[in-house]
């Protein structure tokens, strides 16, 4: 009965160090949760403010903090082909399928992230885009691979040419020791849907708070009603633009024709 008794004070102790009762915890807020598609949208930009709160009995960083934000979109099936010249002729000679892939993916921090954590934290906690998951259907599995592969180099240089991948690790700006903004661009081809904004800090290689909050961005006017009639419609979408294709090339015959 002592010893149980002893065993319940050593947890309770620990319990209740101040260590464990008093920690930093983040406040974020961006500028907007909603975006809309347009005819003219071009693309957009986000701005995120967020700051460290901390109770007066929360041990001091003599190093300061560190920011990482990951912007995530919905997740896709892409597929992505090499080509090889064959008799002269260059075809697809080989491809790989990612599952489950971020349409839109941003990293931004305020240093780089090698600076912020150790290689298991980094890998652990997705920080950049070399840290990043990307499924892959291998021989009916599916699975990530090392940085090192063709396919996945390949898919992450195509996606960072459209602007749909992003790793700006100086774009966290700490205005106070506390208190820090970044921007989140989104160019004019970002699919629509929910997306994920999380945001962690880190002091001493360590994570310290984590919080998450949402964007949505959405097809308003015209554009949502193409893409619900071709999402929802297909066959008579389909029909509806070969029409339309022949009605244009039938009136610009007519327009420009030579008596």
């Amino acid at each position: 009965m002592i010893r149980w008794h002893a065993r319940a004070i050593a947890i309770a102790a620990f319990v209740l160090t101040p260590t464990n009762v008093f920690a930093e915890r983040l406040i974020v807020s961006l500028s907007t949760h909603l975006v809309q598609i347009t005819s003219n949208f071009t693309g957009a930009e986000l701005l995120l403010f967020g700051s460290v709160e901390r109770d007066a009995a929360t041990v001091s960083r003599a190093g300061g903090y560190d920011i990482v934000v990951t912007v995530r979109g919905p997740g896709s099936t892409l597929v992505t082909r090499r080509k090889a010249r064959v008799l002269g002729v260059w075809v697809n000679v080989d491809s790989r399928t990612f599952v489950d892939t971020p349409g839109y993916l941003a990293v931004l921090g305020n240093r780089p992230v090698e600076q912020i954590a150790d290689r298991l934290t980094r890998r652990r906690l997705q920080l950049g885009l070399s840290n990043i998951v990307l499924p892959q259907q291998i021989e009916g599995d599916v699975a990530d691979v090392g940085p090192e592969d063709p396919f996945r180099s390949s898919f992450l240089r195509l996606m960072r040419e459209q602007g749909l991948f992003r790793e700006d690790l100086n774009a966290v700006t700490f205005l106070t020791p506390s208190l820090f903004r970044t921007s989140v661009t989104l160019p004019a081809n970002v699919p629509d849907g929910l997306y994920e904004v999380d945001v962690k800090l880190f002091a001493d290689g360590a994570l310290l708070a984590r919080e998450t909050t949402a964007i949505e961005i959405v097809k308003v006017g015209f554009e949502q009603f193409v893409a619900t009639a071709a999402r929802e419609h297909g066959l008579l979408y389909g029909l509806a633009t070969v029409a339309m294709a022949l009605a244009t090339g039938w009136l610009a015959a007519f327009m420009f024709r030579r008596d």
